[in-house]
């Protein structure tokens, strides 16, 4: 891996946690040699993962649409920004960019990011590893919701294995890096569809 895509808010949420955890997982990053690609804002904890892995030396790569360039603040210190036409362009070239890709918290964007992306995974569209840094328990609701949609059939145990989840950065980065995709003949069958 060269590049890791991170998902989260342009806002830094109620805990103080979830920044401090950004910052910790840059400095992860930049001690593995790893850059950072993301949604290119200079807010939230968007702003706090890509401030701190510069302050460490390392590389950010940002990546906003047009519309969104003043709105959220692009970041004007980062290594590269890439200005796009849409979301969907913004979307695909993180993707294209990067080797890996995961969530820490935020909104529905964030969600809608990591739900996209390990769906293209689960088609077999890519085999980058996906995965959540479930800070302070945020994605704890999340886990159980799908395990309860892998209990009721609308989610194969191989595919739900797929998304890495850990607390830690350290441990997370590791497990990104062992990474092993399912066997082609796992991935989505006609009746998956």
């Amino acid at each position: 891996m060269r590049n890791l895509c991170v998902y989260c808010g342009s806002s830094p949420g109620r805990r103080d946690d979830y920044v401090a955890a950004a910052r910790a997982f840059a400095r992860e990053l930049v001690a593995r040699d790893l850059g950072l690609v993301y949604g290119g804002a200079s807010v939230g904890v968007m702003g706090a993962v890509a401030d701190a892995v510069l302050a460490e030396g390392g590389r950010v790569t940002g990546v906003i649409p047009q519309a969104l360039q003043e709105k959220e603040l692009a970041h004007p210190g980062l290594t590269e920004l890439h200005v796009t036409g849409s979301m969907h362009e913004r979307k695909t070239r993180m993707a294209e960019l990067a080797d890996g890709f995961v969530a820490m918290p935020g909104g529905v964007g964030t969600l809608e990011e990591l739900f996209e992306i390990w769906t293209w995974a689960q088609l077999g569209w890519h085999h980058k590893p996906c995965a959540l840094l479930n800070v302070a328990g945020y994605y704890d609701g999340l886990g159980t919701f799908l395990d309860h949609a892998t209990e009721e059939q609308f989610l194969r145990p191989h595919h739900r294995g797929m998304l890495i989840v850990e607390s830690q950065p350290a441990a997370l980065l590791d497990r990104m890096a062992g990474y092993q995709p399912p066997q082609a003949k796992q991935w989505v069958k006609k009746d998956d569809l």
